[in-house]
């Protein structure tokens, strides 16, 4: 597959030399079904396109350990951003390998690690902590520009951390963790007696509804997000109290008051070990996989349901939809297709970061 993806980028190549300005879409990058950060074993870091069948597109070179990536939805371009509290964010011609531009954040920010794309591809969000201020904001760049900043505008809450965009719309959907952090203190978190989390709806630029968790379980910082077709959004969340949490996965609908966690027995939530790391819809019965690198488990949950299924998976952490079911990374390198079928391969070489962003 990698010999045939160079001879397509030879093929666009020649084209541009004979003067024909041909639309490049991911086809022309080898047709990646997923994408993800990875650190190699001769301690090089990259970003791989994968494709539906696991093999393995390209790897295109990042000069510090990536988090998660955007991908845009018409052109092979993605955004490969660097691991909390970075400054920097990399778009990548993945046709061609080669860099389009870097965002940097302005001075007192950092990113968050995650971003999305506007519905036509024009506008990209990413999430942004304005330390000084103490306070989320949502970066936007301008694509159709050269990903020049177009300005910001407010995340509804402290920390935000994971973005999505509601199907078939331009709302986007905000994970504001809660935790207040500054570089000074390096990732230490300054406000957990009084950290709020909350899952914030935005559009053009003005937040119109959020949705928190009841008081008991304002510990539980929302940190990573899954959207169904449907628009219901699940939530996967990393606790910083005492104890073992009533559970580590919620649900909420746009209009809800507050979001629905969904049930576990204590003994499986002792098993995540306060940390959910990625979270996915299985497209085929909208059942929620939720990964814990930290406890070495990954969770199944019926949708709108309890705890089904918990699998022995040691550092999974990525996990993206798939025809049937979910694919999982870990930090071992492998892939491995969890669902109606299971199966498993490995890439020696790599190791994977901690999350698998879908193109589908």
């Amino acid at each position: 597959m990698v010999t045939d993806l160079a001879s397509r980028r030879q093929f666009i190549a020649g084209m541009l030399a004979a003067g024909v300005a041909p639309v490049a879409s991911w086809a022309d990058a080898g047709g990646p079904r997923y994408l993800s950060a990875a650190a190699r074993t001769d301690g090089a870091y990259v970003l791989c396109g994968i494709d539906a069948a696991h093999n393995l597109l390209f790897e295109i070179p990042l000069p510090a350990r990536g988090h998660a990536a955007a991908a845009h939805p018409k052109r092979p371009e993605a955004v490969a951003f660097a691991r909390r509290p970075g400054t920097f964010a990399l778009v990548i011609d993945c046709a061609s390998g080669e860099e389009i531009a870097q965002l940097t954040s302005p001075p007192g920010r950092h990113f968050y690690g995650h971003g999305v794309f506007s519905q036509n591809g024009e506008w990209l969000f990413t999430t942004e902590n304005d330390y000084e201020a103490g306070i989320g904001r949502i970066a936007i760049w301008d694509a159709s520009n050269g990903y020049a900043r177009a300005g910001d505008m407010p995340s509804g809450g402290i920390g935000p951390h994971d973005i999505k965009r509601l199907p078939g719309t331009d709302t986007l959907v905000v994970a504001n963790g809660g935790i207040d952090t500054h570089p000074d203190s390096g990732r230490t978190k300054l406000n957990i007696p009084t950290m709020a989390p909350n899952l914030s709806y935005c559009i053009d630029g003005t937040v119109f509804e959020t949705a928190t968790f009841a008081t008991e379980s304002h510990k539980n910082s929302i940190r990573h997000l899954a959207i169904a077709p449907d628009g219901m959004v699940a939530m996967g969340m990393q606790w910083q109290g005492d104890g073992i949490p009533s559970a580590m996965v919620a649900i909420h609908r746009q209009g809800d008051m507050r979001p629905t966690p969904l049930t576990a027995p204590t003994a499986a939530l002792r098993d995540l070990n306060g940390y959910i790391g990625s979270i996915a819809f299985d497209p085929a019965d909208g059942a929620i996989f939720a990964t814990s690198p930290r406890g070495g488990v990954v969770h199944r949950y019926a949708r709108e349901g309890m705890l089904t299924d918990a699998y022995v998976f040691p550092d999974a952490c990525g996990v993206a939809p798939a025809v049937s079911g979910v694919l999982i990374s870990t930090g071992a390198g492998q892939l491995i297709a969890l669902g109606h079928d299971t199966a498993e391969s490995r890439l020696a070489h790599l190791r994977w970061d901690n999350h698998l962003v879908s193109l589908v």
